[in-house]
């Protein structure tokens, strides 16, 4: 008797993607919204239906959607109580930080000029239009021209809900001459068993004549979640945009960051660190471009991997024609702490303006640097611990950049808890 056998399931391509966003809830959406809302939501969805995964020819071979299971989520409707953003609700006059919905209904010219004009979503990206089709919770952040706050702005993100799909646009807009920070936390329950859960976010960011803003990330998603994020920056004339990135959390974290420097003088300053283990996977990119004259860019990314864990650290800087004296670094840096794991780096430059201060890149993928290692065992610090020292110094230019005390505290907590969780996997390498 010949046992009839069970019928495999179909084998996926690296570039595909589990999860596909309904059109009958998009429009769900719409039906609630302006004619140019629902006119955004479903030119994103044409896009999402048309582009591959990734457009980029260089990055390609780089891209592994595979560990996303996300045939069986569900994205929240507009009946259901999707998890909003928790933010404190007391601010001085200038300072509005408003649920998307909210503001979209009380205020729709400026919210038409920011989601349509302000810091679009890039268009060739498959995953940020999806966010920009299917978005179902949003918190928006505006300061007034001239006011400096004194304290930061905390935005916490729930989310690693099994079976659902939480996509969130973070929209912020500094007149001219303001200042503040603005402190990202993403995180969420143990996630145990079940099915995976799907996070998207996209920040929007747009800096007016001499705005300064510092926006920090702590991303610590359960390891049941697949997180997409884009963030994308227009940076005026002589404004200045700081980014700390921390990546811990999550199964598959693909992330892409776009800064356009746009007005004269204007400054952006990134730091980017992945802790990974495990098997999680981080395909981070960014995309800085150099629009207006004597604009300075300082990019730097750093990654620290155990177990079979991998990341994918690419970089493009482009300097348009107009953009003469500019002065842009990219950095990436990859350490490898296991023979299982897999670190790929790849920065790359595009200049169409020979007339630059300096425009340079740099990268390097290893274990850890022996002669640290050296020094400091003569010094009688023991072996693991010197490792520790090492590997947590590494990751602390991001650290310091957090601008409240309690979640730098925080950071520096889970950086060496998944250090120490990580030891026996080290050992055992």
């Amino acid at each position: 008797m010949t046992l009839a056998r069970a019928p495999r399931a179909p084998r996926r391509a690296p570039a595909d993607l589990s999860f596909t966003p309904d059109p009958a809830l998009v429009e769900a959406f719409a039906a609630g919204e302006p004619d140019w809302l629902a006119a955004d939501r479903r030119a994103a969805l044409a896009l999402f239906d048309e582009l591959p995964a990734e457009t980029n020819q260089l990055y390609t071979p780089y891209i592994d959607l595979r560990s996303a299971d996300l045939e069986d989520v569900h994205a929240y409707e507009p009946s259901e109580n999707a998890p909003g953003a928790e933010v404190d609700a007391s601010w001085p006059a200038g300072v509005a930080v408003t649920p998307l919905r909210d503001w979209v209904r009380d205020d729709p010219a400026a919210a038409e000029r920011l989601l349509a004009t302000g810091a679009p979503l890039p268009a060739d990206d498959k995953l940020a239009q999806l966010t920009r089709a299917a978005w179902n919770q949003g918190v928006v952040i505006r300061v007034a021209p001239g006011v400096q706050l004194d304290r930061p702005i905390v935005v916490r993100w729930p989310a690693g809900e099994h079976g659902r799909g939480l996509l969130t646009r973070t929209i912020i807009e500094l007149g001219a001459g303001a200042k503040a920070s603005v402190v990202e936390d993403l995180s969420g329950a143990p996630s145990g068993g079940g099915s995976q859960a799907l996070f998207t976010a996209s920040t929007e960011v747009v800096l007016g004549q001499g705005a300064e803003l510092a926006l920090a990330s702590i991303q610590d998603l359960p390891a049941n979640t697949v997180a997409f994020q884009h963030r994308h920056a227009s940076i005026g004339e002589a404004a200045k945009l700081h980014w700390a990135l921390a990546q811990l959390g999550g199964r598959l974290v693909r992330s892409r960051v776009d800064n356009v420097l746009v007005g004269d003088r204007s400054s952006v300053e990134q730091v980017e660190i992945v802790f990974g283990a495990e098997e999680q996977l981080f395909d981070l990119t960014s995309y800085t471009r150099h629009v207006g004259r004597d604009t300075t860019g300082n990019l730097l990314s750093k990654g620290v991997l155990l177990d079979a864990a991998r990341s994918y650290l690419k970089g493009m800087i482009t300097i348009e024609k107009s953009a003469r004296g500019t002065d842009s670094f990219l950095g990436e840096f990859g350490m490898n702490l296991s023979k299982k794991t897999r670190s790929v780096a790849i920065p790359s430059l595009e200049i169409d303006q020979p007339d630059c201060r300096r425009a340079m890149h740099s990268s390097s993928v290893g274990p850890i640097d022996e002669s640290q290692l050296f020094y400091l065992e003569s010094r009688g610090i023991p072996p693991d611990e010197a490792r520790k020292f090492i590997v947590l110094g590494f990751l602390e230019p991001v650290v310091a950049r957090v601008p409240v005390e309690a979640e730098r505290d925080r950071l520096r907590e889970l950086l060496e808890a998944k250090w120490l969780a990580g030891t026996e996997g080290l050992a055992a390498a």
